[in-house]
Formats: structure tokens, sequence, C-alpha cells
């Protein structure tokens, strides 16, 4: 019996299982700071008969200005009609990666979770990997039938303004920045508006989840990582914009502690109401 990956999966592992009938690759490479690179990539060379998801047509919803983030979540109908157009069925093993280590990737994997979709994994260490391993690579795009997808949202893994902003307060639960140490300080801000971070979080950057060469961690160290956070109903992350946070989400659930929250919005839609604090320092 296949079995079925559900956090990650070894470069090795999806070679092996690449030609299977009811698997289905994503490649969800971007660059913030040229957003057609991943396309362009994705055209020059692939994991053979991977599909391409844009991070701002595919896997964020409209901006709204004054109101949401810099990537707000896709609609639920939005999220089902795509996974549709990718024929994805209940028993569909989807693996999704980037050539940022899955920190783009983890977006996707959270979106396929949210609607009920389990059978998701990351690819550890991301298109690096499959290179490494000296993998093909070509241009084809796999045929899929197009399928209704019928999402089961869960919806207590998404965390409101409103919710972020009690939790932030309560002592029995924790609100995580997932962003790099600096931005969280306030040191920087090379992307949104105001620098800093929402008083009362904890800073855990996600890019500490993996090793020097680029593969998750184990899960014992990522226990030992997430050792001080409450149980998963009570851990809410956040990053910049609601993407790189769900690699933290990842890494806690591959660790065995459960699935912890997202605040989609993250720090781009707490900083459009000025009315909201901002704490700075750390």
């Amino acid at each position: 019996m296949t079995p079925t990956y559900q956090t990650i999966i070894a470069a090795a592992e999806l070679h092996d299982h690449l030609h299977q009938a009811n698997w289905l690759v994503i490649d969800c490479r971007a660059d913030l700071s040229d957003l057609e690179a991943g396309r362009r990539a994705y055209a020059q060379g692939h994991v053979p008969g991977a599909w391409y998801a844009h991070l701002e047509e595919d896997l964020s919803g409209p901006i709204v200005p004054g109101k949401t983030g810099r990537h707000p979540l896709p609609s639920v109908a939005a999220m089902e009609a795509l996974f549709g157009r990718w024929g994805i069925s209940p028993t569909t093993q989807v693996v999704v990666y980037d050539d940022s280590r899955g920190a783009i990737a983890a977006r996707l994997w959270w979106m396929l979770r949210y609607l009920g979709h389990t059978n998701v994994a990351v690819l550890d260490g991301g298109y690096a990997q499959w290179l490494a391993g000296d993998y093909p690579v070509d241009t084809t795009v796999k045929p899929v039938t197009p399928t209704a997808f019928m999402g089961q949202v869960q919806t207590d893994w998404l965390r409101s303004v409103a919710a972020v902003d009690a939790q932030r307060q309560d002592a029995d639960f924790r609100v995580v920045d997932s962003r790099a140490t600096d931005r969280y300080r306030g040191e920087v801000e090379p992307i949104d508006p105001v620098a800093g971070h929402i008083p009362g979080a904890i800073n855990l950057p996600f890019a500490d989840n993996w090793l020097p060469n680029g593969l998750l961690r184990p899960a014992a160290e990522l226990q030992a990582r997430f050792a001080e956070l409450p149980p998963a109903p009570h851990t809410t992350f956040y990053c910049g914009s609601g993407v790189t946070a769900c690699h933290n989400i990842l890494a806690y659930a591959h660790a065995g502690l459960g699935d912890a929250g997202l605040y989609a919005g993250s720090w781009s839609e707490w900083i459009v109401d000025a009315k909201r604090p901002v704490a700075v320092g750390g």
C-alpha cells in the first residue's frame, strides 16, 4: 500500500512515486521582488508533470486597500475552484514545492488542509533538493481531469484580528511572529510601511525550522523549538502577510503538536488601522 504524506516528503520519495496516477505536483516558486520570476523559472524547467501556482494570482485573494494585508486568503469558493481545476479528489496525493525551502509552498499546503485535504506534503528542501538528487527536469504538465472540489473548512484554524487582539493579552495563549528577528524588533522593515510587531507576540523566525542544508529539522528538534508554546488551539502564528507563517505551522505539525492557528492577515493587515498598538524591541 502506498503511504500518504501529510507534512513533508523527501526528493527521493517523490521521485519513486512521481508517475503514479493519483499524484499531483504543484510548483509554487515566487519572488516578492519580481512577481513573474517564479513563472519564468517554472517555464524553464520543473519537476516533470508539475503544475504552477502563482502566489499573487492563485494563492492570494484581492487586496482591499485599508482593510486587508498584502496576501489575503482567497475565498473558499476561489480555493475550491482552483483545486477543482487541478483535478484534486479526496484520494489525490499532492506535493508542493518552491525554491525557498518550503517558505512559499507551505501556503498552499495550509490552504489545502484548511479545506480538509490532508494528503498534501511539502518537498523537503525544495527544488534545490530535487536538483541535488540529479532527478529529471522538463517542461511538461501532467494532464488532469477537472473535478468538483468540495472543501470541509476548518474554521477554527483561522484567527481574526479581534481574536489575535484578545489572545495577545491572555496568558493562556501565545501569538507568534514568524518573521526575522530584526523585523520583529522593528530594527528594519523592507516591505511594510510600519516597523515592529504585535504587542505581546513572541518571535520564532520560520527560517530557524530548517538545517543548514535546507532540510526541515527532525521532529524532536522541532518539538524542542516549540516546547514553550501552549497546545495548538491556543497558539497562533503570523508573519508579514500570512505566507511564511504557514511554514511555522508546517513545522509545528511535523513535530506532532497538532494544527496551530493562522492569522492570515498578519502584520500587513494589523497596521492598516493606526489605532492598533505596535511594539518595537525584543
